[in-house]
């Protein structure tokens, strides 16, 4: 049996607004539909992992109301083990307000809730599961002390450690060093890198890459979304892979698809660059979906993608 991924991150529910526009500061726009989602970053991708088939854990924590106990069920709907999703006594769970136009592009304001109290104790208690997991995946909507402490341990269990630096903040070179895999977005390139946000050419795409390389990582995936990503790595491949022309309903949790499809095939043993696109081609159908967890794909979905592309 493969070894399972471990999703260290958060769980949110997501109020989503559709509409023509996303408003502007301080402008109050009509919109045409509102939803809720399971959602969160660190769930999209524990989701998408499970809709893949690969057996898949989760370390989180969901707010004691109706929210969280929501949370929890969709995640085990999904085929993700939650024996390490605990209840914050107190607390609200984590929710996301999302605004979403008809070009399926998104503005997304994230509110913590029992996301922020997901502490480095809470690791401790699942020593057993990281020491096993054949890749950790986490992101930035928890504590930075959590995310700093998940990545000594995975350097002290030789388990490789994706990190999807979202939402941005500066990192330590000591964090960098521990990521076997950095996979930021354009704007998060940009910020790391401390330069404005712009899209970027994909020169500009490799330059960042080789400043990331440079801190420390072992291998960078810089996401383009429409154009693709670029890939980076320590023993010298630098290739940019393209992205597969869809049809964009929602682009929410498009990365979440792409890091889950990523590690799927990593754990499958494809190289690096294969391993991109397969997350290239999960990303891909989720944006033909509306919503977060329920864009993720199966496996039969991905590979009709893959086959007539």
């Amino acid at each position: 049996m493969s070894r399972s991924i471990v999703v260290v991150g958060s769980v949110n529910l997501d109020l989503v607004c559709t509409g023509k526009k996303i408003p502007a500061p301080g402008e109050t726009v009509t919109g045409d539909r509102f939803q809720t989602f399971h959602g969160g970053k660190g769930a999209n991708q524990a989701v998408a992992v499970g809709r893949l088939g690969h057996p898949v854990s989760m370390i989180a924590k969901v707010g004691d109301d109706d929210f969280g106990k929501r949370l929890r069920q969709g995640l085990r709907d999904a085929s993700v083990n939650v024996r390490s999703v605990t209840t914050a006594g107190g607390t609200a769970s984590g929710v996301a307000l999302i605004s979403v136009d008809r070009k399926g592009q998104n503005s997304i304001t994230v509110i913590p809730g029992a996301n922020g109290t997901l502490m480095p104790q809470d690791l401790e208690s699942s020593l057993p599961q990281l020491r096993s997991a054949g890749i950790i995946l986490t992101q930035l909507e928890t504590p930075l002390e959590t995310v700093e402490h998940l990545c000594e341990l995975a350097q002290r269990f030789q388990v490789p450690l994706m990190l999807d630096p979202a939402p941005v903040r500066t990192l330590s070179r000591k964090v960098l060093r521990q990521v076997a895999y950095l996979t930021p977005n354009e704007a998060e390139a940009c910020a790391l890198c401390g330069i404005p946000y712009r899209d970027l050419s994909q020169t500009a795409a490799r330059e960042c890459a080789e400043e990331l390389l440079g801190t420390g990582s072992a291998n960078v995936v810089v996401k383009m979304g429409s154009r693709g990503a670029f890939v980076a790595t320590r023993d010298g491949l630098r290739r940019m892979v393209p992205s597969f022309k869809v049809k964009v309903v929602d682009s929410t949790a498009a990365g979440d698809a792409f890091n889950g499809g990523m590690a799927v095939a990593l754990m499958r043993g494809l190289a690096i660059e294969e391993a991109v696109r397969f997350g290239a081609a999960v990303a891909g159908v989720s944006v033909t979906r509306a919503g977060a967890q329920p864009a993720m794909p199966s496996e039969a979905a991905v590979n009709e993608l893959l086959r007539k592309q």
